[in-house]
């Protein structure tokens, strides 16, 4: 199957609630991300297939040259199959479009090789104040 990456893809909150928890594996939500992403968000790729959405990663920045990526999910039937590496490339791609010059991204120890092998990001050091 062809899955087509879009930037700033048109959803439906309902499709990508689903998606998230199929993707995290807890119950189905009703968060509005067309209001969240429209008021925090430089973009957003969606990963579509035959019409559903099997992929999703959020772009938020400092409305500068420093962008984040946060949310990133793949459908399970989809993971381990390279969507998730496709999407954060897409991601960086419309970051740089922007000028931005600077994409981030923090997680948790066992989704290193993901973000350093198959997406190319470098170790820095950081700091985190748990909220």
């Amino acid at each position: 199957m062809t899955i087509k990456y879009e930037w700033r893809g048109d959803f439906e909150n309902a499709a990508l609630n689903a998606l998230h928890a199929d993707g995290f594996g807890h119950p189905v939500g009703r968060t509005d991300w067309r209001e969240r992403l429209d008021r925090h968000s430089l973009g957003w790729v969606c990963a579509w297939e035959v019409g559903s959405l099997v992929g999703f990663v959020n772009v938020v920045w400092d409305g500068g040259v420093h962008a984040f990526i946060l949310d990133t999910v793949v459908a399970r039937t989809r993971q381990g199959t390279g969507v998730g590496a496709a999407l954060v490339a897409a991601a960086a791609d419309g970051a740089r479009a922007a000028n931005c010059e600077w994409l981030h991204v923090d997680f948790e120890e066992h989704l290193s090789s993901f973000y350093f092998d198959a997406c190319g990001f470098k170790e820095t050091t950081a700091g985190l104040i748990a909220l």
